[in-house]
């Protein structure tokens, strides 16, 4: 989305008035203006660059008496169901967003991007186009707080004059980091049964896979009732691409066996002498069940299918990309057979996960799940997860609020401190990277010989994730028995007039905090607050139980802050949020 489109512009204007615009407010182009009647087009470098043209120009500098109107530029087969809607009040809460959006149709996705403005910005899919047609026609222009919204369409690389069903269930990459209280989450989330499978293909042959004017591959969706879409822009140069494939468990298998058997054709037939293995890409969330205890399921996949199978290693992961690649050698047929093993283990996985997510969900308040990078981009299994975003302030999700950022110091072992380490440090720089949180072992000076301290800085989803690879790795490494769950013990500071509402009168608060999260919570008695007048509240148990605690602490500290507030005197206004 890096093209846009300047509306309402003076028959006047010239491509040096541009030039000149675009100077002065430090607005970086990567190609000359285009300007025709009343209107012109320019690329940008990238879609942030883009995005700061649209909230400082549109609707706010004049050229030759007349306001300018800039958005994103549309080809119009790809105004579907996507929208883009700016200008929303900063302390807007997503219920009520939600329940706005609501009116026009159902809404697949919602997901917030960043922008330098205090106002926020959202990306919105709807599920047909007429809901989206409507949804911009009655929201545009329309006033929310004493702000006017402005909606317009953004490419929908998705969208097709046919198609079958299964196109609705298409992921598509995130424009922006997935917001805070998303509509899929929390009380409403959205069950697939069947999940995308995804392969690596050489990309000697995507041309083969593709076929003449992409007859190959119209014959292939067709025959297998899928809907295949193949990445080409992705990596650019690189040896391999990726294949996402959407249809149900057996489709998939089938699609997956025919594109084997055309690269096996155009091998031959170009005298390609290598062997062409299977490459199937699964997020990392998963593959530890598919390895199983001492890689079991592993082995007796590759012993039932005759195949041999290897996974890459943890460290080829990054922050914006969570997969792994599963690679099958053996005969076509072996590696089919392979491929729905596989598949099957991580179907399985995935339901488990999304059951126990619909359970959590409704439990952990101020925490965004869908950020924690078990499912990219909201669908599983959909590619390179944006897993780095802004979760929700301790207050909740609100448009505008920076995440803020939590120190929680978690004891673990000392025993197991090498293992968090990892050699030459390589596993916690790894954590902290796929955490998007600052993790750090405190030295063992006056601490109990049996412990040591792990120093965790991030926003919620941040320690969310961290803590929970941490606890999982405790248990990975045997620290705690086969049959033992793995509890530990994590400090928080608060403040220490906040201490009291932490407890509660007579201990009510902090008894129903135990009551509801199974944690066990206790503020130490005849604390000396530190030299930032805080004091420590101690809280142990298993994994959920820990972090359910914490969003709880934190949601009562988000209260007293509110509180503390000074409101404005009776008959003054407060000020309008500062726009940059």
């Amino acid at each position: 989305m890096n093209k846009l489109y300047i509306g309402n512009v003076s028959a006047e204007a010239s491509e040096e008035d541009f030039e000149t615009i675009f100077e002065t407010w430090n607005i970086p182009h990567s190609g000359p203006f285009l300007v025709k009647t009343g209107y012109a087009f320019v690329d940008c470098p990238d879609e942030k660059t883009a995005m700061k043209a649209i909230d400082v120009l549109s609707g706010k500098v004049e050229l030759h008496g007349k306001l300018l109107d800039v958005e994103h530029s549309v080809p119009k087969r790809q105004r579907s169901c996507k929208l883009q809607i700016r200008n929303i009040p900063p302390d807007m809460r997503w219920e009520a967003l939600d329940g706005i959006l609501a009116q026009y149709g159902a809404v697949e996705c919602c997901e917030q991007v960043n922008t330098d403005t205090e106002n926020a910005v959202v990306n919105v899919r709807y599920a047909a186009k007429d809901q989206a047609r409507q949804a911009i026609e009655k929201l545009n222009g329309s006033m929310m707080e004493n702000c006017a919204l402005k909606v317009s369409y953004i490419p929908d690389e998705t969208a097709a004059p046919e198609g079958p069903p299964a196109a609705g269930r298409r992921g598509f990459n995130a424009r922006g980091p997935p917001r805070s209280g998303s509509p899929s989450l929390g009380a409403r989330p959205k069950v697939q049964s069947d999940i995308p499978l995804r392969m690596l293909v050489p990309t000697q042959f995507v041309g083969a896979i593709i076929g003449k004017e992409g007859a190959t591959i119209r014959n292939v969706t067709k025959q297998t009732h899928s809907k295949i879409d193949i990445h080409r822009k992705e990596n650019a140069g690189a040896a391999e691409k990726p294949i996402t494939i959407h249809s149900t468990a057996e489709g998939c298998s089938n699609a997956c066996r025919t594109l084997m058997e055309i690269m096996q054709k155009e091998a031959l037939d170009t005298k390609f002498t290598e062997e062409i293995p299977l490459k199937v890409l699964v997020h990392n969330t998963f593959v530890g069940r598919l390895i199983g205890k001492e890689g079991r399921n592993l082995k007796k996949i590759e012993q039932d299918t005759g195949t041999k199978i290897t996974i890459s290693p943890l460290q080829d992961l990054t922050l914006y990309n969570p997969e792994r690649t599963i690679t099958v050698k053996g005969s076509i047929e072996a590696c089919a057979r392979a491929e729905e093993e596989v598949m099957k283990k991580i179907r399985e996985s995935y339901e488990s996960d999304m059951a126990a997510m619909n359970l959590q969900s409704n439990l952990i308040p101020g925490l965004n799940l869908n950020a924690l990078g078990l499912f990219p981009s909201g669908t599983p299994g959909m590619g390179p997860s944006m897993s780095h975003v802004p979760p929700p302030g301790p207050g909740g999700p609100a448009f505008g609020g920076h995440p803020e950022s939590e120190t929680v110091h978690l004891f673990i072992p000392a025993l197991a401190v090498g293992a968090i380490i990892g050699k030459q440090g390589q596993h916690i720089k790894q954590l902290s990277h796929f955490a998007g949180a600052s993790i750090k072992i405190a030295p063992a000076e006056g601490m109990d010989p049996k412990q040591r301290m792990v120093i965790i800085v991030g926003p919620p989803e941040a320690q969310f994730k961290a803590q929970c690879r941490i606890f999982g790795k405790l248990k990975e490494e045997n620290f705690f028995g086969p049959k033992e769950e793995v509890k530990l013990e994590a400090h928080i500071k608060v403040p220490s007039v906040a201490a009291g509402r932490v407890i509660g009168k007579g201990g009510k608060t902090v008894n129903e905090l135990q009551n509801l999260t199974c944690a066990e919570v206790v503020v130490p008695r005849d604390q000396t607050p530190d030299e930032n007048d805080q004091v420590i509240v101690k809280i142990s148990g298993h994994f959920f139980a820990c972090q359910l605690a914490q969003r709880k602490i934190q949601e009562i500290l988000a209260q007293v802050r509110r509180q503390q507030q000074p409101k404005p005197a009776p008959g003054v206004q407060p000020p309008l949020p500062r726009r940059k």
